[in-house]
């Protein structure tokens, strides 16, 4: 069975330390200590959460599933493209689109924006392990 400390958790959510304690201490979230006294979040438990989180944000209808909300750093602009980059938690996204789209939008640094994404092939690495996996 998977664990993960309180610490572990909030990076895997995007959250701080003291939001995952408010979690479980308010019952959203369980919780077990270990041997030392540290609380420990079950993997699949976290997963669910996590989903769950997910949707109450999402909101609306999509055929997309990857949606990741953050703020623009730097838009790059010439006379036909433009390339936006987005800090969205630990992540960057880089989107290549028409100049006309992103003065549409008004992306500039520090507006808030989601990248969705819908992709035919997606790799999926587990950190320490040589195995990776493909889908199409």
């Amino acid at each position: 069975m998977t664990t993960f400390r309180i610490s572990e958790a909030a990076a895997l959510l995007g959250v701080s330390s003291d939001t995952v304690r408010r979690w479980v201490d308010a019952g959203r979230l369980t919780a077990e200590r270990d041997e030392h006294g540290h609380r420990q979040v079950n993997g699949a438990d976290l997963a669910a959460f996590a989903r769950a989180q997910v949707e109450t944000v999402e909101g609306g209808r999509s055929s997309a599933r990857n949606r990741f909300r953050g703020i623009v750093t730097e838009v790059i602009r010439d006379a036909v493209m433009a390339q936006v980059e987005i800090a969205a938690g630990p992540f960057r996204v880089v989107s290549l689109m028409s100049r006309q789209a992103a003065d549409e939008l008004g992306l500039e640094p520090g507006v808030v924006a989601v990248a969705v994404i819908k992709s035919t092939n997606v790799v999926v690495e587990i950190p320490g392990h040589e195995r990776v996996a493909s889908t199409l």
